[in-house]
């Protein structure tokens, strides 16, 4: 439990420019802690930002930390590439089961928001435009 810890202050903090976002869309409800999950598209390259009480929810910041960590600036493919079992696997080797509807639930988001990205960088390769911008829900 003391490695959670450590990785839950790895999460970065949540950006001032989203603090005023209305993320009611980037909310996930599954979870039992409020947890918003704001994708951005740079340059063809995705970067995901968690808000969450960090000093609440360890174990979530934390996953999210590790995962962040591996897929932050990088294509959409590599979020999509998350094995299925990644979260079920990880949640039996600590012993925290009961987390992992919640934790699930929020790697099917970040999973949704790359495959949304992979869509808006191929409709935007053709146009030959870049630049920032948060990815918004359909």
């Amino acid at each position: 439990m003391q490695a959670l810890v450590q990785f839950s202050k790895k999460l970065e903090p949540f950006p001032e420019r989203f603090r005023d976002l209305d993320r009611t869309a980037f909310n996930i409800p599954e979870c039992q802690t409020r947890v918003d999950i704001i994708p951005e598209m740079k340059d063809g390259k995705i970067r995901f930002y968690a808000d969450l009480d960090v000093r609440q929810s360890p174990t979530i910041a934390a996953v999210l930390a590790i995962v962040f960590g591996a897929v932050n600036d990088q294509p959409p493919e590599t979020t999509l590439a998350i094995p299925g079992d990644f979260v079920r696997t990880l949640m039996e080797s600590i012993g925290l089961g009961a987390r992992e509807p919640g934790l699930n639930a929020m790697l099917m988001r970040l999973k949704r928001y790359a495959a949304e990205a992979k869509v808006a960088r191929g409709a935007s390769d053709g146009q030959g435009a870049s630049g920032s911008s948060a990815i918004s829900q359909t």
